[in-house]
């Protein structure tokens, strides 16, 4: 795959980047899988899908719409395991992609950059959170989520970073993923991965 050939470029990347991954898909739905991303926040995997599944039950196991989630009392949301916090961010996202009329068809059209500005705008959706929906849902491929501890820790080990300056740890990370573009998604996901199987020394 051409993005491998590019990442490889890098010689203290080159060891994580492996078995090349499945090309990134575009899902459907974006506001929807907003809310999943807010649901799954600080949980396993196998928990956030449990959670996730109760959630589409409440609605005879379709895909909600926005209003559909907002008129969804609160108590219902609790009931399958979200937080007080969750359930008010779940109903945030909702109201907000109502109230601004966001939809696949006008989150497509936006930049990353433009995408990321719209959608933390919502109280309880962060950066990441925003970079997570951009990778995994809108499928695009140059993002490069720097506040993600997972990555920070690769990228220190392969690169033998000493600072503990977390400003200066980002810069410096920011500056190393540049040479990555335009595929940092797929960098992102084949670090995950090695730090997942690295070695312990």
């Amino acid at each position: 795959m051409e993005y491998v050939t590019h990442l490889q470029k890098d010689k203290k990347l080159a060891p994580a980047i492996t078995i090349p991954y499945h090309e990134l898909k575009l899902h459907k739905n974006i506001p929807l899988h907003l809310m999943a991303s807010i649901m799954s926040q600080q949980l396993n995997t196998k928990v956030a899908d449990i959670i996730y599944r109760r959630f589409l039950e409440i609605y005879d196991k379709e895909e909600p719409t926005p209003e559909q989630v907002l008129a969804t009392p609160p108590e219902t949301l609790r009931a399958i395991g979200l937080s007080n916090a969750k359930v008010g961010y779940v109903h945030n996202v909702a109201r907000y992609c109502m109230e601004n009329a966001i939809t696949d068809t006008k989150l497509l059209a936006l930049s990353d950059a433009e995408v990321i500005t719209l959608l933390t705008k919502i109280k309880g959706v962060g950066q990441w959170t925003v970079e997570m929906l951009l990778m995994f849902t809108l499928g695009r491929q140059d993002i490069f989520a720097v506040d993600d501890l997972g990555l920070q820790n690769a990228v220190v080990k392969l690169y033998g970073i000493r600072t503990k300056d977390k400003k200066k740890l980002k810069e410096r990370l920011v500056k190393i993923s540049a040479k990555w573009s335009p595929y940092r998604t797929y960098a992102c996901l084949h670090l995950w991965r090695w730090k997942d199987n690295v070695p312990v020394v």
